[in-house]
């Protein structure tokens, strides 16, 4: 079934079914963090026994994300959706019925598994039944869960745990689940690939890349744990990872096809837009951290002062799509990323004494400037990627998506535990003044300035067939 044979109803509702396939997953990986005391009481551990059930997560989906696009093409890309929900959905349950600290890290594992095959095979289904004219706006849509969750993760788990139990953080998405499930065979088109083998040797070697970059990054963050453990696992990741290039250039079916870095805009997407990430990714981690720590703010006025960065985040869905449509992508990207770096040096700068009138101004800044680089980035990578390309550019760039999330977090506490230590004092206690947070800031919004000259070098009609349809 081609895009051309969905009807013109189907077309407008399968971006918003896939969203909610992907609000279901970035919210239950933002929402637990708030939700691990409360567990840790439950199985009479500590919140450190739990957090592996975090990191076992992560490392699932960093490790399955990119096979789903071989198994959406073997398979048949409902099929796999359709089978991603389910396992994503059942696990949820069992994570939410585990008596146990074993159960429970057993449940994560098979929710990442879930996960892993839900998000990327979702925005492939999407990208392949979506009329060019239509993209700039059915890509806005799926973007919004990334945009939203951790923003709204911590506050809806707070909810919960305060009201009900953290058992409900998992069991609630039952019901979404299985209306999800109903919605997708009713309208979600089978469809098949080009069959080709499968590449062991670059799952294997680009699995254990991602797993060790980003746990070495884990724990290059926790205050706790050793530098050296942590430069070890990054350099062998990195050593991995250019060995998976090495291996991918060589097969004539890459798991990760590099090719499409030929590509202009697909190649300024991951290049300059990790970049990016590393900068919007680490703002959600930073800012709550300085107003509870910095500050002396309690949770709940923190909580209050960070409605303005989700209103932000939010609000700026509304025009996203008809700002990149007036002004195109290059001019967008230069003016964004150049704003986002002036609010991310704002939010450094502000002290226990600043208003709360420019704090909230601050704050709905960076989140306006996420959410415009978030949108802007998910709709380039598939400006100039052929139809036969895009089950490959969907896994590559959710990978690219997904190791940037868990390096921004760790870069921004790896930044922070640097300051502190720079003044002498101990980031192990967690003892972090405002000064350590001006330092973090500053050198957080260096990535994302050194995406600008990247933009700048973009062809000014650079994703003008989007806009010319749209």
């Amino acid at each position: 079934m081609s895009a051309r044979s969905l009807s013109a109803r189907a077309m407008r509702a399968l971006p918003y079914v896939v969203a909610a396939t992907f609000f279901m997953e970035y919210l239950d990986s933002t929402i637990i963090a708030t939700a691990l005391p409360a567990m840790a009481r439950s199985f009479h551990v500590g919140p450190n026994a739990l957090s592996l059930g975090m990191t076992a997560y992560m490392l699932t989906l960093a490790v399955f994300i990119p096979i789903s696009g071989w198994a959406a093409d073997r398979f048949g890309s409902r099929s796999v959706f359709a089978g991603a929900v389910t396992v994503f959905t059942a696990s949820s349950v069992l994570c939410g019925v585990a008596g146990s600290v074993d159960a429970f890290i057993a449940a994560r594992v098979l929710q990442g598994l879930g996960g892993a095959m839900m998000v990327p095979v979702g925005r492939f289904i999407v990208v392949r039944n979506t009329e060019t004219g239509r993209m700039i706006r059915a890509i806005s849509t799926i973007t919004w869960p990334a945009v939203a969750a951790p923003v709204v993760g911590p506050t809806v788990g707070g909810m919960i745990v305060t009201f009900a139990s953290w058992h409900w953080i998992f069991l609630i998405n039952l019901p979404l689940g299985l209306a999800v499930l109903g919605v997708i065979f009713a309208i979600v088109p089978q469809q098949f690939g080009a069959r080709r083998p499968m590449d062991w040797g670059g799952f294997v070697m680009g699995g254990a890349a991602l797993t060790a970059i980003l746990l070495g990054t884990e724990l290059a963050s926790d205050s706790h744990a050793g530098l050296a453990l942590a430069g070890a696992l990054v350099a062998g990741g990195l050593a991995l990872g250019a060995a998976s290039l090495r291996h991918a250039a060589r097969q004539a079916h890459p798991l990760l096809d590099f090719r499409l870095m030929r590509h202009p805009t697909f190649a300024v997407t991951v290049l300059a837009g990790s970049l990016s990430r590393l900068t919007i990714d680490a703002v959600p981690y930073l800012v709550p951290l300085m107003l509870q720590v910095g500050f002396g703010l309690t949770a709940f006025h923190a909580g209050m002062l960070m409605l303005a960065f989700a209103l932000g985040n939010l609000g700026m869905k509304a025009f996203t799509t008809r700002i990149l449509e007036r002004f195109g992508f290059r001019a967008t990207a230069v003016v964004n990323a150049t704003l986002g770096v002036l609010f991310v040096l704002l939010a450094g700068a502000m002290v226990p004494a600043t208003s709360a009138a420019v704090l909230l101004l601050v704050l709905l800044g960076c989140g306006v400037t996420r959410s415009m680089q978030y949108t802007l980035l998910a709709t380039l990578g598939y400006a100039d990627i052929g139809d036969t390309e895009k089950g490959a550019a969907s896994t590559l760039l959710s990978v690219n998506q997904q190791a940037c999330i868990g390096l921004a977090v760790a870069f921004g506490a790896l930044m922070l535990r640097l300051a502190a230590a720079l003044r002498g004092g101990q980031p192990t206690d967690g003892a972090f003044v405002p000064a350590d947070f001006h330092y973090a800031f500053m050198i957080v919004a260096v990535p994302l300035a050194l995406s600008i000259p990247r933009y700048l070098r973009m062809d000014r009609a650079a994703g003008a067939a989007l806009r010319a349809a749209s």
